[in-house]
């Protein structure tokens, strides 16, 4: 728990920046400690911290003004969203592990849809602790993290029809609180035997329409249910071929018809063909005594999966973490359909703008904008100075280059120039 006001402040704005954009955490701290430093030097020689905050203001209305100017609108083809993952991915993970999960970009480009926001939450990623980092792949379906409850059912079908079901197939206590009173064992043996009809009418409406589609074929034929399916009507279901799920994330539901097509439906009785998804291949993969089942082969999926394969915990929530921020910046750059140019380019065109800027503004207001630009400058300062060269060297080279070409320029971790 952080106890002091402004610490817990800059804290509330780091989770703030990763909930919206999912990267820029680091530097928004940066860019925050900074400013209150430059302020206290100011509010230290007896400047009241409400002009500082005056020029603060005027500062980040100016800054506004200089991005629009020095955004880069263009094509959001995939090229350049590799390059804005990339950018997002190698500050997390090593650049090796970087290049390959910049391919789940794919991820976000397969759930988008036209004219409407793109929905992450139609991107599964599901950890499996199994073989390298590097054996990270995208599934173009879904992957559920348990398989078939009975042993005699299919682990793989080919061209399957997929139902996807909200139905309870087991016996549920009623939602009132009730009780039944027998006389006889021949009564009780009755209500017993109605009960269990009362199911067995569901899983055969199931079954009827199973052979309606399938008839004499090879197709498959899976039903996935978010509610529970008892060992009776699992049976049945196997007896027919069928390939039973039970109990699947609420989630995974909505997912599930989107990748596959076809309609979750609450009931069995308006079941037709219509409702029926398809999948080219279902299959179950067992890993110890985990149970995975992956259905893919899926011909217009609009819900994907990411795959994270990692040897250990550690590794595999670095991965999310990182893929997560990724696929973010991604949907943040198609939806802007802009860019800006990064190695503290940017701060120092706005630094500089400010500077020219200053003059404006009446009063001591002119020192809160000056803060400003010397504030925003900590970034290259830091990039330099975490690859080995002189911050303040490299930061007088890129100030001297930028206001002789009058083109935004950024530094050069390789070479320092």
């Amino acid at each position: 728990q952080i106890q002091h006001p402004t610490a817990s402040l800059i804290a509330k704005v780091a989770t703030a920046q990763d909930d919206i954009t999912g990267d820029g955490t680091t530097s928004n701290v940066l860019i925050i400690g900074e400013l209150l430093k430059q302020a206290d030097l100011y509010i230290s020689e007896g400047l009241h911290p409400r002009i500082v905050a005056e020029g603060f203001e005027i500062a980040k209305d100016k800054a506004l003004e200089v991005l629009e100017q020095v955004k880069v609108t263009k094509e959001m083809d995939r090229e350049t969203l590799i390059d804005v993952a990339k950018t997002s991915l190698r500050t997390k993970v090593h650049s090796e592990l970087a290049d390959i999960l910049t391919e789940a970009i794919d991820s976000v480009l397969t759930v988008r849809k036209p004219d409407e926001p793109i929905d992450l939450h139609m991107i599964e990623i599901m950890e499996m602790k199994h073989k390298s980092e590097t054996d990270t792949t995208l599934i173009r379906g879904l992957v559920l993290d348990h398989g078939a409850r009975h042993p005699d059912m299919k682990k793989r079908v080919e061209d399957a029809y997929v139902l996807t079901c909200n139905v309870s197939l087991e016996y549920e206590k009623t939602e009132v609180s009730s009780g039944f009173f027998y006389k006889s064992a021949e009564e009780r043996e009755k209500l017993v035997k109605a009960e269990r009809k009362f199911i067995e009418d569901r899983v055969n409406k199931i079954v009827d329409l199973k052979r309606r589609v399938c008839g004499d074929s090879d197709k498959g034929f899976v039903v996935i249910n978010q509610k529970g399916i008892d060992p009776f009507s699992l049976d049945a279901l196997a007896k027919e071929g069928i390939v039973a799920l039970r109990r699947a994330k609420r989630r995974n539901m909505e997912r599930l018809t989107l990748a596959c097509g076809g309609t979750a439906m609450n009931s069995v009785e308006d079941l037709t063909p219509d409702c029926l998804g398809h999948a080219g291949l279902v299959y179950e993969y067992t890993l110890g005594e985990e149970k995975y089942t992956f259905i893919e082969k899926c011909d217009n999926p609009r819900s994907v999966t990411l795959l994270i394969r990692g040897p250990n915990k550690h590794t595999l929530t670095q991965i999310k973490d990182a893929v997560r921020d990724g696929l973010r910046a991604v949907k943040n750059a198609i939806e802007d359909g802009c860019v800006v140019p990064g190695a503290g380019a940017l701060e120092v065109a706005v630094a500089n703008a400010l500077v020219k800027h200053k003059p404006n503004v009446k009063g001591r207001a002119q020192l809160g904008v000056q803060a400003f630009a010397d504030a925003l400058l900590i970034i290259p300062k830091v990039l330099a100075q975490n690859s080995g060269y002189d911050p303040q060297e490299t930061l007088v080279k890129l100030q001297t280059e930028h206001a002789e070409s009058g083109q935004v320029i950024g530094v050069d971790l390789n070479t320092g120039k």
